[in-house]
């Protein structure tokens, strides 16, 4: 078994700014595990929010020595590293079962689900204006996280105002800010809010009204986290690169449902690839946001599709 990482850029189709800050190009690694004249790959996005670097992740992938198994790599941390490495198994296995992943791991055969669709965070004229420009989209998520959100939240209604819209506030809110939005959440038809609070401030949650659905996001990493979200929230989002993988994706999805949880699948700023094993995740979640694909100016060969029926799932060219 031979392990390879490499460096990809793709370009954004336009900036895209939440309240950490703004980007133009999305900056991946691609894993490639080759065993008997056969190749899997996956793809992960480090993120600076959890100490992931470019550098340290392609550390980490370089130290594992094959042959290894999706069990074996639970000897990483849940995280980017292990997600483009499980990613990367599971397709090998499928090439070489001459089978789909999602038949490898029993599930159902997954269909289309209807994704969100991301506004990045701006002055309320141009999210507006990107609300309208995007408002035959059923579902739009808009990036929120600052003192003065109220202004943007009513900008984005008025531009669409028959989509439904979910915000993420990036841990960007104080428990008053929240407090005080809350009711004009409700006001504005908005469906669900995500990480409010930051992760280690999230205790304000317990006993506060929740009117409209609460997710955990940074605060939900794999099945370890659920323990600790008892009374704050209402919905877990579920990311591989949180995770760690498909494999951890679909046991902590199995168990935050049975704990009560609404689950929501999201994902970083990726490719198709990325974004491919999370299809198999997001079958029947209360809220898909695998909209990556949709924020590049370049894609991979054989890119997921996207139509009126939402993100579909990835054909065999592309993974699993």
């Amino acid at each position: 078994m031979e392990i390879s990482v490499t460096r990809d850029v793709f370009k954004l189709a336009q900036v895209f700014t939440i309240s950490r800050g703004s980007r133009t190009e999305a900056n991946v690694l691609t894993v490639r595990v080759s065993e008997d004249g056969v190749t899997g790959w996956g793809e992960c996005v480090p993120y600076a929010r959890y100490g992931e670097t470019l550098e340290n992740v392609t550390d980490l992938i370089e130290g594992v020595k094959g042959p290894v198994s999706r069990a074996g790599l639970y000897t990483l941390p849940a995280g980017a590293a292990r997600n483009a490495l499980d990613c990367a198994l599971w397709d090998l296995e499928a090439k070489k079962a001459g089978k789909r992943v999602w038949e490898l791991a029993g599930l159902p055969k997954p269909s289309p689900e209807i994704t969100a669709y991301t506004l990045s965070l701006d002055t309320p004229e141009a999210m507006q204006a990107q609300a309208a420009k995007n408002a035959f989209r059923p579902l739009l998520k808009i990036k929120l996280g600052t003192p003065d959100d109220m202004a943007r939240l009513e900008a984005v209604r008025a531009g669409a105002p028959k989509s439904t819209i979910i915000v993420d506030a990036n841990e960007g809110w104080s428990a008053e800010v929240y407090a005080d939005l809350a009711p004009h959440l409700v006001r504005l038809g908005v469906a669900l809010v995500e990480q409010p609070l930051p992760a280690g401030e999230d205790e304000a949650l317990i006993g506060m009204d929740r009117p409209v659905p609460v997710c955990a996001d940074e605060s939900c990493h794999d099945r370890q986290s659920l323990s600790k979200l008892k009374g704050k929230y209402d919905v877990v989002n579920i990311k591989l690169d949180k995770t760690g993988g498909l494999t951890e994706a679909l046991s902590l999805r199995d168990a935050a449902l049975a704990e009560g949880y609404k689950v929501m699948v999201g994902c970083m700023v990726g490719s198709s690839l990325a974004m491919a094993p999370a299809t198999l995740v997001a079958q029947g979640a209360m809220v898909t946001d695998l909209d990556g694909p949709l924020l590049l100016a370049e894609d991979r060969d054989q890119p997921l599709i996207f139509d009126d029926s939402g993100v579909h799932p990835p054909a065999a060219a592309l993974w699993g």
